[in-house]
């Protein structure tokens, strides 16, 4: 893993690479610390990829630039374009899991394309649990929202939904509301 000084820094150092990760942080929150962990350790589980990581306390341009207002986020970045944006502190294995899908993917054409998965969830929820432990069984990387501590999720949530229950997924911009397997499934093209 690489630091980051600038916008600058990152586009020359990514310049030609197919598939880059960067992770935006703030140091001293113990979720960013989490996340920041998280993601180092999954980067000395894969060789080959190149991931960076940069501090917004210090590093000012890139979040603007990828449109990015909330940290910590890990960016999937193909072909100098944002591709997916995982929030929050994961872990090593889910850091893991999607960057191998991410490299295998681009290295067979005929491979099934990655999905842009969110769950919005709360702690509490049980049918929240059941279909992460789903994806997770699926191998299927998602960013996990918890709505109860983030209220800018939740009303985005609600306006686009019109409800306020969850579990709720957006899975490549369609929302399911609750643990609809079989629609799951088909937009996901599980089987």
């Amino acid at each position: 893993m690489e630091k980051i000084n600038s916008l600058q820094d990152f586009l020359s150092k990514s310049n030609g690479v197919e598939i880059v990760y960067i992770l935006l942080y703030k140091s001293g929150s113990a979720l960013n610390d989490c996340a920041l962990n998280s993601v180092k350790e999954a980067a000395e589980k894969i060789k080959n990829v190149s991931i960076f990581e940069a501090d917004v306390t210090h590093v000012r341009d890139i979040h603007p630039h990828f449109q990015i207002d909330s940290v910590p986020s890990f960016l999937e970045i193909q072909k100098g374009k944002l591709v997916n944006n995982y929030k929050g502190c994961n872990t090593v294995n889910f850091y893991v899991n999607a960057i191998e899908k991410a490299v295998y993917n681009a290295q067979h054409p005929d491979a099934k394309p990655a999905h842009r998965v969110t769950v919005y969830s709360t702690p509490s929820c049980s049918w929240c649990n059941t279909l992460k432990a789903y994806f997770k069984q699926q191998n299927v990387p998602f960013t996990d929202i918890d709505v109860s501590r983030n209220q800018q999720a939740a009303q985005e949530m609600v306006r686009r939904s019109g409800q306020q229950g969850v579990p709720q997924t957006d899975i490549d911009g369609t929302l399911v509301v609750g643990f609809d397997k079989t629609r799951i499934n088909n937009l996901l093209g599980l089987k």
